[in-house]
């Protein structure tokens, strides 16, 4: 990992890590490179040098070389790094029964998570019953497949070693969903539900004895300005062991309906 990167956690970010910094070292080259023959050219066309302009110039074809060298540096590093890892993590989705599943809707100022339940089945939402304070997903508990699903506000839970296959859309303005550990970050629009998926490796146990810090958490921040509470649109991320994970989800779901029986 390189150390001046976030904590990685992430299966894919080792690869997208690399390729970032080959893109950091070909710009490091540049700035090197391009700044000595700037000095270079100060010296060799100043004016006591050369008191009358030659219009014929320099005939050499040094500078078209290296011209074409950073090209194809450039090249290497689209086609044989960049595409490949792009088209990796948008053509492998994996599949919603071997993933976690979860839809996150983002709002002025918060992240709203919808977990299908043990059906699979996200429930029927209606914008009609959308109240902010208590329904903010507007998730209508009478549609049959509505009744196991679990909602939370600004904690996402998913279990490490697992696929995590989100579903992003908006209520209001272009958000921007980005996980700095996970190397995740994914704009979110309103009226289209766009996916992302990465696979947790540490948990966030782990990475408090790793970073030494006991108070660590895994935050989901808006990468795109929002409006004015933009600020403190934040959220968390808790990586769980899958036993945990599943053991938290069976305990929302057994209060949701706990709650739906009072009601």
């Amino acid at each position: 990992m390189s150390p001046w990167l976030p904590q990685l956690a992430s299966e894919h970010g080792a690869a997208l890590d690399r390729t970032l910094d080959l893109v950091h070292l070909l710009m490091l080259v540049l700035l090197v490179g391009w700044g000595a023959f700037f000095a270079y050219a100060l010296v060799r066309f100043r004016r006591q040098r050369n008191p009358k302009a030659d219009y014929a110039g320099i005939t050499g074809h040094r500078s078209t070389w290296v011209e074409a060298g950073v090209a194809v540096a450039e090249a290497v590093l689209l086609i044989g790094f960049s595409i490949p890892l792009w088209a990796d993590r948008v053509e492998r989705f994996p599949e919603k029964t071997a993933s976690t599943h979860v839809r996150v809707v983002a709002e002025q100022f918060a992240w709203n998570v919808h977990y299908p339940g043990a059906d699979g089945a996200f429930g029927r939402t209606k914008p009609e019953l959308v109240d902010v304070q208590t329904n903010p997903l507007g998730l209508d508990r009478g549609d049959p497949a509505a009744k196991d699903d679990v909602t939370t506000l600004n904690h996402l839970y998913l279990p490490a070693g697992q696929p995590a296959l989100i579903e992003l859309t908006s209520k209001d303005v272009i958000h921007s969903f980005a996980l700095q550990e996970m190397r995740i970050k994914q704009d979110v629009v309103p009226g289209t539900r766009v996916p992302v998926w990465f696979m947790p490796k540490v948990t966030t146990e782990q990475m408090r004895q790793r970073t030494g810090n006991p108070q660590f958490e895994y935050e989901i921040s808006c990468a795109q300005l929002c409006g004015l509470g933009h600020y403190r649109m934040r959220g968390y991320v808790h990586i769980e062991t899958k036993q945990a994970f599943d053991k938290w989800l069976s305990e929302q779901a057994s209060q949701t309906a706990e709650d739906a029986a009072w009601q």
